[in-house]
Parts: structure tokens; sequence; C-alpha cells
């Protein structure tokens, strides 16, 4: 692993290099001193999503979803709460299919919700359907891409 890790701000958009080591210790951003993690799902909207995709060194797990969409609805605690158990180790981010057809089309996101998780700005993993916060966690982790296993 990595000794230190690339970490964009869901403030301000700045990447921050932390210790690796040092994640779980609640790190502040360089530039607008807020917290790099909150423990809640981001809502991204167009190029805060590639910077967060593309810039992290954590993983970055990506909830595709529509307002219309009652599954979406369901799954949006559970989506929640699963971003409070993995607070450093990945960052769970939203992204309105609605809003941002575009990325929805460029990613062939043909149902709803789907989840993507992210490495080094690559896909890695998909899961389409509406999963409970465990099974959220679980799939997480099965997928070897929390920031505890390296890259």
């Amino acid at each position: 692993m990595p000794t230190t890790s690339h970490i964009v701000c869901p403030h301000c958009g700045t990447v921050n290099r932390s210790p690796a080591s040092r994640l779980d210790e609640g790190p502040k951003c360089g530039k607008c001193r807020e917290e790099l993690f909150e423990a809640k799902p981001l809502e991204l909207t167009g190029e805060a999503f590639r910077k967060h995709v593309s810039h992290n060194d954590i993983p970055v797990v990506v909830d595709f979803w529509a307002a219309w969409c009652g599954p979406c609805k369901a799954m949006a605690p559970e989506f929640e709460r699963a971003a409070v158990e993995l607070k450093s180790a990945a960052r769970l981010v939203k992204l309105n299919t609605e809003n941002e057809p575009a990325i929805a089309a460029q990613f062939s996101i043909r149902s709803i919700p789907t989840m993507m998780l992210f490495r080094n700005g690559r896909e890695v993993a998909r899961q389409s359907g509406a999963m409970q916060a465990a099974d959220i966690v679980r799939w997480v982790r099965t997928q070897g891409a929390t920031a505890r296993t390296g890259s």
C-alpha cells in the first residue's frame, strides 16, 4: 500500500495527500480545513464526479439512481448506513441519472439502482438492484477494494 493517499475534499474539491495509515484519524483538507470524510454519501454531478472517480486513491462506490425510482428511494437510507461503516475505506457517492444522462450513457447504465466500484479511475465491479447496508458493505469488501487492502 502506498504510504500516502490522494483524497478529494468533498467540500472544495481540492486533492489532498494524507498518510494512508492515518485515514481513520479524521484528516482535514489543506485548503478549506473541512473533514475529508463525512460518513455520508456525496451527491455529485459532472466534473465533480470525474474528479472523485479519477483522483481518489481510495475506492469510489457510485450509486446511479433517479428520483422517480422506487427501489432507488428504498436503497437510499441503506447506502447512507453503508457510508457510515465504510467511512474512510471507500468514498460513497450518488449520481442522479436524470440530471447526468451523459455520464449514465458513458457507463451503459441500463437499470437503476446500479452501483459501480471504481479504483484508480477504472470500473472494477458493478451490481444492479437495491441492497441492504450490510450487503453493500460486504460487496465492497468482497471486491478487495477497501483502502486497507492496498492497490
